[in-house]
């Protein structure tokens, strides 16, 4: 892999004591400038990547619980499961597109535009699934518009989940990287929040209510949220680093086509740890509200609090983990959070087994509250420093999101199908992660160190 990018040196200074004094001067008020607008994009990405979360999360939440139902009646109650699943799926596949097409121009245009068409386009698409008509209504018509405009939700989100990172991480003090970029990655936690609270609100609506509208509230809060992003996003600069990058003429034609050439070692690494990852939270906080509700008869309101109570944790264990990241390294923090993973998959599903709830929000708690910001804390600051500023949007978003879409996108449906096939055994699950864990653990530790490096 080529030598991080660094800017040319600065120009010696004046002789004169008059010249130097202006110097000072002209230095503090860049110093200051550079600060004021390093706050304004740490608030944007943080504001603007939470809403986009909440988009994708609620969508998420809600599917499980009454989108059988409401558009796919005709299927009985695990094929309807499994379909609601793959319509869940469906933004995952999406959002390697969005990663390439986003990335591509994130790394020869800039960062800034790309995430105000980013948020513009997930609101939207937001927003006419809270519009919707049912299958009821318009017969398979609903599914399929149900389904294209989740494709539309990852395919923002391809786009978003890197870039707004990338706008912190790469303007942050290099010894501050992983704090900073745990925030942005906090945005995620902080929006699940949101989402959790708007689907514990409308799950205690009585059931007649919540198939007729009440489902679709937290779907149209989402326009007045991306109103309110757009106007923080026009506020801030571009990335320092890109800007270097531009002024120096180090722009990819074709980024991805770079990043298959030169740079497919760190996408690998960020693939397979993207791929466990994201298995391991989605089955703890997505799967789990399936396998609770509908296989073991637990209460909806139990489960949607188990993973409130996990993401209220997680706000402040990510940037936690991600700032130990900077004193430890990421590579420790990685490999302690990969094999906490695998520890704990066993142990988290015979606590969903006793269906006693304090054990059953417990287990939620611990594994997406506590074990997954081990990883997600970090992986900001860490994917980013594994590749260059002229290729670093695209060789982000192709190892994460394609990681993301094998991984967390189908690991709900995938253990849905492994518990028929089992019919109802929860084996097949726990061996179907630790495979993937163990394939993380070995591409993290292969990897060097990346603390230190300059962007």
């Amino acid at each position: 892999m080529s030598q991080p990018f660094e800017t040319a040196p600065a120009a010696a200074g004046a002789t004169s004591g008059h010249t130097q004094a202006g110097d000072v001067h002209h230095l503090e008020a860049n110093t200051a400038g550079a600060t004021a607008n390093f706050g304004r994009v740490v608030a944007a990405s943080c504001f603007g990547t939470a809403i986009e979360w909440y988009d994708f999360f609620v969508y998420g939440f809600l599917a499980p619980i009454v989108f059988d139902r409401l558009f796919f009646p005709q299927l009985d109650a695990m094929t309807g499961m499994i379909a609601v699943f793959a319509t869940f799926a469906v933004g995952f596949l999406a959002r390697p597109i969005g990663g390439i097409v986003f990335g591509h121009f994130g790394d020869r245009i800039g960062r800034k535009s790309i995430l105000l068409f980013t948020l513009i386009l997930m609101g939207v698409a937001t927003t006419m699934i809270g519009l919707l008509p049912t299958y009821d209504q318009v017969g398979m018509w609903a599914p399929i518009m149900l389904v294209t405009l989740r494709f539309v939700q990852g395919f923002a989100l391809g786009g978003e989940s890197v870039g707004g990172l990338l706008m912190t991480v790469e303007g942050a003090p290099a010894h501050l990287r992983g704090l900073f970029g745990g925030l942005i990655q906090a945005a995620g936690p902080t929006s699940i929040v949101g989402a959790s609270l708007a689907i514990v609100l409308i799950t205690r609506l009585p059931e007649k209510d919540l198939l007729a509208w009440g489902w679709r509230v937290p779907f149209l809060v989402s326009l007045l949220l991306v109103a309110l992003g757009t106007y923080v996003r026009l506020k801030v600069e571009e990335s320092p680093s890109f800007k270097a990058a531009e002024q120096h003429r180090d722009i990819a034609k074709v980024p991805v086509v770079e990043v298959l050439t030169h740079y497919w070692r760190p996408t690998l690494v960020t693939f397979f740890i993207c791929l466990a990852e994201t298995s391991f939270f989605y089955l703890v906080a997505i799967f789990s509200l399936s396998y609770g509700t509908k296989t073991l008869g637990l209460p909806r309101n139990v489960m949607a609090d188990g993973v409130l109570y996990a993401n209220l944790l997680a706000m402040l264990t990510i940037p936690t983990f991600g700032m130990l990241s900077d004193k430890l390294g990421r590579r420790p923090m990685f490999l302690l959070g990969l094999a906490a993973t695998a520890i704990f998959i066993y142990p988290f599903f015979l606590m969903m087994g006793s269906k006693e709830t304090a054990l059953v929000v417990f287990a939620i708690v611990i594994g997406a509250g506590l074990i997954h910001p081990m990883m997600f804390g970090p992986e900001g600051s860490f994917f980013s420093e594994l590749f260059d500023t002229r290729v670093r949007f695209s060789g982000v978003s192709l190892g994460k999101q394609i990681g993301t879409v094998l991984g967390g996108g189908l690991a709900p449906m995938i253990a849905a199908s492994l518990l028929a096939w089992s019919h109802g055994h929860i084996w097949p699950v726990i061996v179907y992660f630790v495979v993937l864990a163990a394939m993380a653990l070995i591409s993290t530790f292969l990897v060097r160190e990346t603390r230190d490096r300059v962007l």
